[in-house]
């Protein structure tokens, strides 16, 4: 745990996950205070998890919901006096934006260290990834498995040419898997690809993942990228949503090669924290075993931390190798990918 924290905080223990991960120690002691979230996430099942840490520990959570680059801009703004204490959002690209607006400040954490394998932590501990879900290829089973494709490369693929649908090049999700195309091929590659990709559209891109799915599963498209929760989603859902589900085939790209594209959620220590001490126990708890279960079976979520198991749902897309491409090199990408998106014409 990072140096400085006070002695009645370190009587809580949050132990690792593989033996338990309750906050244990004297509540009135460590529970005193509280810790300002600023969160870009929506969903009901994270308000479960923060009385969760309150029951354990004692502290008051506190937050604020918003688009996160008006969170950015809000603790940039507010300067030394924001009371953010955490900054939490989806997506390397949203991450490193905080990085570069210069909000966020390095944590040390044994804990966090030992929990959260290297590609899911900054390197100098600007922030740490909580969750994961994976950007898959989606097809209509109906009209086959197309032949030959089994990487994101082979969306450019012409045998593909008016098959695929997809969301517009502003969405983050497609910013950061360009970004990973540029660290891992070059831009050259990358906007050759993005071309090949615009080349095969079978519309303009429009929507947000449901309406992809959606889509592919009602033969308007052939080909779709999404992320795996929009699909567990479906997977999990009434009968209406599993008829969906079931009229889909799923890929996970690049098994052979780099591995599947994911995207990080995750939070960062705002530099001006009031509250920096809970801040950082907010952050290790984040990593235990019961808040990852919250991440996994209240959002369709693949669980951070290595070991523990997605929910049903989600398992029930396959099991897949995951690209470890640390998420800060995705972040540093994010403004070449928009630059080639915008010469390829993906609108």
């Amino acid at each position: 745990m990072k140096q400085g924290i006070l002695a009645g905080l370190l009587a809580l223990v949050i132990t690792g996950c593989a033996g338990g991960d309750e906050a244990s120690g004297d509540k009135a002691a460590a529970g005193a205070g509280e810790v300002n979230l600023y969160s870009s996430r929506h969903y009901d099942t994270d308000l479960a998890l923060y009385d969760d840490f309150t029951e354990q520990t004692g502290i008051t959570v506190n937050r604020i919901e918003a688009d996160a680059d008006a969170l950015i801009e809000r603790i940039a703004s507010e300067g030394e006096f924001s009371p953010a204490d955490l900054l939490i959002t989806v997506d390397a690209g949203r991450l490193w934006r905080a990085e570069e607006a210069g909000v966020l400040a390095p944590v040390e954490s044994d804990v966090l260290a030992e929990r959260l394998p290297i590609y899911l932590r900054h390197p100098e501990g600007l922030w740490f990834g909580l969750s994961t879900r994976a950007r898959v290829i989606i097809y209509n089973k109906a009209a086959g498995e197309p032949e030959g494709l089994e990487s994101y490369e082979d969306l450019a693929d012409p045998a593909y040419k008016g098959d695929i649908c997809i969301r517009s090049s502003s969405n983050i999700y497609n910013i950061s898997l360009l970004s990973s195309v540029i660290a891992h091929k070059g831009e050259e590659a990358a906007e050759a690809w993005a071309k090949g990709v615009v080349a095969n559209f079978a519309r303009d891109p429009q929507g947000n993942d449901t309406a992809q799915i959606e889509s592919v599963a009602s033969g308007e498209c052939r080909i779709a990228v999404v992320n795996s929760y929009y699909l567990a989603r479906f997977a999990g859902g009434d009968d209406e949503q599993k008829a969906i589900f079931d009229a889909l085939g799923v890929i996970f790209p690049d098994q052979d090669g780099t591995g599947t594209h994911i995207n990080v959620s995750g939070a960062g220590l705002v530099k001006t924290s009031p509250n920096r001490e809970n801040a950082i126990l907010f952050l290790e708890y984040l990593t235990s075993e019961s808040a990852q279960r919250y991440f996994a079976d209240g959002n369709n979520e693949y669980p951070a931390v290595e070991g523990l198991q997605a929910n049903s749902a989600v398992e029930q897309l396959g099991t897949f190798k995951p690209d470890t491409l640390n998420a800060a090199e995705i972040g540093k990408n994010q403004s070449k990918a928009v630059q080639i998106f915008d010469r390829a014409g993906w609108n």
